[in-house]
């Protein structure tokens, strides 16, 4: 009887082993929902983005992938380009019916890249998300270290190719 027990105890260790070691391989510290599907794997951005908005936004900037954005904070940008953060970045009609059907068709979604606190969302460094992934994680010194928020490459070593994905960041030390 006494062997049997122990026997008994030996499975359910082993099965409960089993389901702890399985639940830890599946989780991770956020999901990982947004990594590699929502942020930009590096193909479904690059691939899709009009000629004009990597020659027209790249220019001066990093040509941001629209998922980082939700549509109305594109259609708001698009519609006052002439004071794009301070500067006249306007375009023509031509090249805005290019880029901004794009914008809105690979926009984030309403809730997840709304702006934080109620504003516009005209910052993807003041998107809820953003916010979340960024202030709430890194130390002041890390963003005297790379400048500015918008700064993306000097932590996402591979921001230019629209991939943000977790494996791909260095902070800068």
């Amino acid at each position: 009887m006494m062997l049997r027990i122990k026997a008994i105890g030996w499975v359910l260790g082993a099965l409960l082993l089993g389901s702890v070691t399985s639940l830890s391989v599946t989780a991770d510290d956020d999901g990982d929902k947004h990594h590699k599907k929502d942020k930009g794997d590096g193909k479904q951005t690059s691939a899709a983005m009009p000629p004009a908005w990597k020659t027209e936004c790249a220019e001066c900037h990093l040509a941001y992938p629209a998922k980082l954005l939700p549509a109305s904070g594109w259609r708001e940008i698009m519609g006052n380009l002439g004071q794009h953060f301070g500067t006249d970045a306007s375009l023509d009609a031509a090249t805005i019916a290019e880029i901004l059907p794009f914008l809105e068709q690979n926009a984030g979604s309403e809730r997840k890249y709304a702006a934080a606190a109620g504003k516009s969302a005209l910052r993807i460094t003041e998107t809820r998300w953003f916010v979340h992934e960024h202030y709430d994680e890194l130390s002041p010194a890390v963003w005297k270290r790379v400048s500015s928020p918008a700064n993306c490459a000097a932590c996402h070593t591979t921001a230019e190719q629209g991939n943000y994905d977790e494996d791909f960041i260095k902070i800068p030390r």
